[in-house]
């Protein structure tokens, strides 16, 4: 099995994790910094513009964030 090799998977298992965490920590600081909360906004009230533009700001910080690690 010289084929296989433990040391790519460790390392995609790492730069997953921190990857998603990064993301997730970015999005708590742009949560925090707009003046109402999203997720109420989103979930409760249905504001389906507002959804929108958080899935735009979103797929640009997954981008950022797999440009940076990559």
């Amino acid at each position: 099995m010289e084929w296989f090799s433990i040391k790519p998977l460790v390392a995609s298992v790492v730069y997953s994790i921190l990857g998603v965490a990064i993301f997730w920590l970015s999005f708590i600081v742009v949560d925090k910094i707009t003046p109402y909360d999203l997720w109420r906004e989103i979930v409760r009230d249905r504001n389906l513009p507002l959804a929108i533009i958080v899935a735009a700001m979103c797929l640009g910080i997954a981008i950022i964030v797999a440009a940076a690690i990559h």
